[in-house]
């Protein structure tokens, strides 16, 4: 079970990347179209990642208290478990990509 440490520096860590997010999407929109880009389909993402981190800390405190059954617990924390590993996935992905863009010849 995550300690109040360790959720608030998780939290703060991805506000961060929200934050840098938001910064990396305002420089590349001006002069674009409307519509959605990667930044803020990014930011929606990061944005839902915490939820359910919250969401699974907030359960987890709840049975703690006795007030939660730890069946709603263990869905929360699956939940967050695979949204962590999406969120991961997809950022291999982009990454892999980004490595074969460096490697085409010019």
């Amino acid at each position: 079970m995550a300690t109040p440490t360790i959720a608030a520096n998780a939290y703060a860590a991805l506000a961060k990347m929200r934050e840098d997010t938001a910064n990396i999407a305002g420089g590349l929109n001006k002069g674009e179209e409307a519509g959605p880009n990667f930044g803020s389909i990014l930011k929606d993402v990061m944005n839902a990642v915490s939820a359910a981190a919250k969401n699974s800390d907030a359960q987890a405190q709840a049975v703690a208290a006795g007030k939660a059954n730890m069946v709603d617990v263990v869905t929360a924390v699956a939940d967050t478990e695979t949204t962590f590993q999406t969120l991961i996935s997809v950022r291999d992905k982009v990454i892999a990509a980004y490595e074969d863009v460096l490697k085409m010849p010019i």
